[in-house]
């Protein structure tokens, strides 16, 4: 079973992000000096008996190697001449090997060629290791030496039980990485440029839409995902109609009707994991109507006012608050809100919250809300050159609110756009998508009368 079978080596390529992984495990380690970081990506997930889910490999492990394979687990540790890395991976089992044939998990025959110790140090970078060797490499060390990155492999927990217990790992991780290098800011915007793409098939598709409801516009973007990159970088919310008024619209079982709205709230996660975040409200007829007109404006007027709050230095706050000041104003002129925008926005009223329901922002990187267990002062304090935020502001009347004149019923309308801080102010990485009425009703035209059915592929 293991013999006569021709040489298939390829030459191994050097990862382009292994300069960037690199600095940042040296950034990391200066902040843990004298200890030993351990940080696994975590395993399969069981979908059904035998059949697992797509991996994904934990974001701060991914973050540091760009290795994508299921279980291996990265150890940062003091050396000689400075912090040490050692990447643990599974062993292969190629052809030489009796599991290439048994080995469901980690057999070639079953999974695919895979990279091992040896080819691994090659392409990330990162000296290597066979996985076996972890536990007795951990157990040579000392309880208080080692901190451990947890629930993400329970192999793992139980060889670090009685590490330091504590979520600075956790923490360090998301703050360093609320601030992006180059190269994540290229991936970001790689995303975000592969997402334009999706939008316009989605837009390609709307004739057939209208007969077979929203499974075609996620299934039309999602397959743009697929093409492009490792996938959707989160759930696409096609909402259609008055489901546009349902934040997490994910169904996307409605029917599309010529004269409602839809909102697309969706992104590309690129080969490097770095996904986008970006909604249009478009008219799916590709004309708005002059209630649907009102409501849209209102909120871009919104949005702008958010974006031009992006900035160093600013709050995080300062988007939402911006935004909220300008859609509390529209409301009260609209006759929706009966008192003044003052009253409305103070903290113990917040009466416009009926109407637009969640925050303007949140980070954006590896995953779609990045840095989640930064600490709150630092997450939710001044933003700062690199970070990558979303700006989103919303209105949502719901088809039965009597609050709301009866032609604003069952409309939703949020936009969205992906936003870098930079020295002197901000980049929108998203401009390119067109925002104004008018731009998106000619977009619309000119993706149609292209004729192209082939969405763009």
């Amino acid at each position: 079973m293991t013999a006569n079978w021709a040489d298939d080596a390829t030459p191994e390529t050097v990862n382009p992000a292994a300069t960037f992984t690199a600095e940042r495990r040296a950034r990391l380690a200066e902040q843990f000096a004298g200890k030993t970081l351990v940080i696994p990506t975590g395993n399969y997930k069981v979908r059904a008996n035998d059949t697992n889910y797509r991996f994904r490999p934990g974001t701060d492990f991914f973050y540091l190697t760009a290795c994508f394979e299921p279980d291996a687990v990265l150890v940062i540790g003091p050396g000689a001449n400075g912090p040490r890395s050692t990447l643990y991976i599974p062993e292969r089992r190629d052809k030489s090997t009796h599991e290439f044939f048994t080995d469901a998990h980690y057999g070639e025959l079953w999974v695919g060629k895979r990279r091992g110790a040896k080819e691994a140090t090659l392409h990330y970078g990162i000296e290597s290791a066979p996985l076996e060797h972890l536990s007795k490499d951990l157990g040579s060390l000392s309880a208080g030496q080692v901190v451990t990155l947890r629930n993400f492999d329970a192999t793992v927990d139980a060889l670090c039980a009685a590490s330091d217990v504590d979520h600075s790992l956790a923490e360090a991780l998301s703050q360093q990485r609320l601030v992006k290098d180059s190269f994540e800011v290229a991936q970001l915007q790689l995303a975000v440029d592969h997402t334009i793409k999706g939008f316009e098939d989605v837009v390609r598709a709307l004739p057939v839409a209208e007969g077979r409801g929203e499974r075609v516009i996620e299934g039309v973007f999602n397959l743009r995902a697929r093409v492009e990159g490792n996938d959707v970088g989160y759930d696409t919310i096609a909402a259609s109609g008055s489901h546009a008024t349902i934040l997490h619209w994910t169904n996307n079982n409605g029917v599309v009707r010529s004269g409602d709205l839809l909102l697309l709230d969706a992104g590309v996660e690129c080969h490097h994991l770095y996904t986008a975040d970006v909604t249009r409200t478009m008219p799916i007829n590709g004309t708005f109507s002059p209630a649907q007109r009102d409501i849209y404006e209102l909120v871009l007027a919104a949005q702008k006012a958010g974006v031009a709050a992006v900035k160093p230095g600013a709050k995080f706050s300062a988007p939402h608050d911006a935004a909220m000041r300008v859609l509390a104003e529209g409301l009260f002129e609209l006759g929706i809100l009966t008192v003044s925008p003052d009253e409305a926005l103070r903290a113990d009223q917040q009466l416009h919250r009926r109407y637009t329901l969640h925050g303007t922002s949140h980070m954006l990187g590896i995953d779609v809300h990045d840095c989640a267990h930064a600490r709150d002062e630092v997450y939710r304090g001044e933003l700062a050159e690199g970070y990558v935020l979303t700006v989103e502001p919303g209105l949502y009347f719901q088809a039965n609110d009597l609050t709301v004149p009866e032609k604003y019923r069952g409309i939703g309308v949020r936009i969205e756009d992906d936003v870098l801080v930079t020295a002197t102010g901000s980049r929108n990485l998203s401009e390119a998508l067109p925002r104004e009425v008018d731009e998106i009703e000619k977009w619309m035209s000119a993706i149609w009368q292209e004729g192209a059915t082939n969405f763009g592929l």
